[in-house]
């Protein structure tokens, strides 16, 4: 059974970094499409940043490009979300999310939840202003 758990949140002022990381069990991040996601309170989750299955692309959504990295570590089994120059609207639950695995998705199938069929509990970011 896949598990995916996600660390790293806090609380920051804005103009602040944090890195989340997601420890992935039961599945290989390896040949396996993963992204992350933020759902703010009242709103839907949405898209922040997702790999490719062979790791060569990566895909952010316009309002974090220039401030986020996403990486893969083959060997940790993680995926992590570097987070720089965070601003107050960046305040959400994030959440961890692998596609089914050996599997190629389009970077515009990587944007969709539906895409992924395995999620983490979420992490909560705060950023005051």
């Amino acid at each position: 059974q896949v598990q995916l758990v996600e660390s790293g949140g806090g609380s920051v002022q804005a103009g602040g970094s944090l890195r989340l990381s997601c420890a992935v069990s039961g599945r290989t991040v390896v040949n396996t499409a993963m992204g992350w996601f933020r759902q703010a309170p009242g709103k839907e989750r949405e898209f922040v940043a997702a790999i490719s299955r062979a790791g060569s692309n990566t895909y952010y959504v316009d309002s974090v490009k220039g401030r986020f990295i996403l990486s893969r570590d083959n060997y940790k089994n993680t995926l992590d979300l570097q987070m720089n120059t965070l601003k107050p609207e960046d305040t959400a639950v994030y959440y961890c999310a692998a596609a089914r695995p050996v599997t190629f998705y389009s970077g515009s199938a990587l944007q969709q939840t539906d895409t992924y069929d395995a999620w983490g509990r979420g992490t909560q970011v705060t950023v005051s202003s």
